[in-house]
């Protein structure tokens, strides 16, 4: 045979092994995907944590728009959107919920230390990541009231890790995080640029191409929204439909599932979890937006179970007038049912109506007399429970507000070894991830290995002609790193 056949040969034999190897996966591979649903878990950073809930500054922090903490010190953002395209490996995901810190506190009841950092989004590109937040912050020096929106505020060590191939949900683990300069601005003057920030872990789902973003076509994960009511006329001073939002108290989840309480909580008759909430759909009663009057019963039930412990709070009502709010609850301790008990009382004179929707956004709550025997008096009468949200549709138009989306991998609480972060690992997630970029690597490195074989038949058959050529090397595609697997860092709990 001589030398142009061989080489036609080749080629041709060339090509139509590549085709066969490479063009499935680029088929599998379409251009940028929808982002939607998923948690991000940063601890912004710990030893801030505990300077604020500390002897110096005898402050706290508060969760806002949904943020829960998912165990040690790490605070869990939610719902995810943005964009992935597995191509070229460009990503992002903005997430939602904030944290407020406060300490300093001065004798004419202001604050000398208060900052908020709220929805993070992480940007990946070009093998480089960064961390944008909110931030209002009170200078330490001046002072002075600042608040900047998406803020580049830490640089992502994205080094070793190839976002190309990735699957869903897509997941990153202590990915270190260092803060910049724009960062250590926003930062309130309390740490320079270049101080490393906790790691940042997140899980985010991503739609197959050309998947529309439908209810339908919603992760497993997500929890559903309250729909409006399909019924046609509501009669005067009815409502189409409700939903009251409350977390009972974070600091008491955080006891049920840790290492002492040894437990869970689970949910019944169609309340739903949203992470540092619990959602009682559902809602039938009157609203009266011209005397700020309600007066709504809410389907769902949530029962903590743990070491000395069962508890249930079901059939929640909620009551209105003179712009004060009361929770309550049919309560069942110890085998014994409490018909409606008031568990809580809220500030209920930010209720508004917008349309044909009536909302009352983190209502601060306290705990009631009655509470505090439902909670067997581990807290006292006046104790700072969690916040309530009301939204009430008033015609069948109206939609209720969605609940946070803390995507496919979210699981409910389960009990927590000693030491051991109580947050979900998203180890499952880079698994998947892992297996769905082994395929591509092993498409290419096949493809590769075709290629040389190709590459010294083409040799073989020159040098058996005595042509005098040069050969044309070719390397195999460099491995990636896969993000590194495992729990995130734990460290001290922060305390009220």
């Amino acid at each position: 045979m001589s030398a142009r056949p061989a080489r036609a040969f080749a080629v041709a034999l060339l090509a139509a092994l590549l085709g066969a190897l490479l063009l499935p996966a680029a088929a599998a591979e379409a251009a940028s995907r929808t982002v939607q649903g998923g948690r991000l878990d940063w601890g912004i950073k710990s030893s801030f944590q505990s300077y604020v809930t500390g002897p110096i500054s005898k402050g706290a922090f508060q969760l806002k728009n949904g943020a829960a903490t998912a165990g040690g010190s790490l605070f869990r953002f939610h719902s995810a959107k943005g964009s992935y395209d597995p191509d070229t490996g460009e990503f992002t995901a903005a997430f939602t919920g904030g944290v407020r810190f406060t300490g300093h506190a001065r004798p004419d009841g202001g604050l000398d230390l208060d900052m908020t950092v709220s929805n993070p989004t992480v940007r990946i590109s070009g093998g480089s990541g960064t961390l944008h937040v909110d931030v209002t912050s009170k200078a330490k020096d001046t002072g002075a009231v600042s608040s900047q929106s998406q803020v580049a505020f830490a640089t992502l060590g994205l080094g070793g890790i190839n976002m190309m191939g990735g699957g869903s949900p897509l997941a990153l683990t202590n990915v270190p995080a260092t803060l910049t300069e724009q960062g250590a601005t926003s930062f309130a003057g309390y740490y320079g640029a270049g101080t490393a920030l906790d790691p940042v872990s997140l899980s985010a789902d991503v739609l197959a191409a050309a998947q529309p973003t439908t209810p339908a076509a919603q992760s497993p994960g997500a929890q559903p929204s309250a729909q409006p009511s399909t019924t046609g006329t509501v009669a005067p001073g009815a409502f189409a439909d409700a939903a009251v939002d409350w977390g009972v108290r974070r600091t008491f989840r955080e006891y049920v599932s840790g290492s002492v309480g040894q437990g869970r909580w689970t949910l019944a008759e169609g309340a739903q979890d949203g992470g540092a909430l619990f959602r009682f759909p559902q809602g039938q009663g009157t609203y009266d937006g011209q005397k700020g009057t309600l007066d709504a019963a809410f389907a769902g039930s949530v029962r903590f179970t743990g070491a000395h412990l069962d508890l249930t709070f079901g059939k929640v009502a909620v009551r209105i007038e003179n712009g004060k709010g009361t929770l309550s609850a049919d309560v069942t301790s110890a085998g014994q049912t409490q018909n409606a008990v008031p568990l809580a009382e809220f500030d209920a004179k930010g209720m508004k109506t917008e349309g044909q929707l009536a909302t009352l956004t983190e209502a601060p709550a306290t705990l009631t007399e009655g509470g505090s025997k439902a909670f067997n008096s581990l807290y006292k009468a006046g104790t700072e429970m969690d916040p309530v949200t009301l939204a009430v549709a008033l015609d069948a138009s109206a939609q209720l507000p969605a609940l946070p989306n803390l995507g496919s991998t979210a699981a409910a609480p389960s009990p927590t070894p000693s030491g051991t972060a109580a947050a979900e690992s998203p180890a499952p997630a880079a698994s998947a991830e892992a297996s769905s970029r082994t395929g591509l690597h092993l498409s290419l490195a096949g493809a590769a290995l075709v290629l040389a074989l190709a590459a010294g038949f083409l040799v073989l058959r020159r040098r058996r002609a005595a042509a005098a050529t040069t050969r044309d090397t070719t390397g195999a595609p460099t491995g990636d790193t896969a993000p590194t697997a495992g729990a995130p860092d734990a460290g001290s709990a922060p305390q009220d």
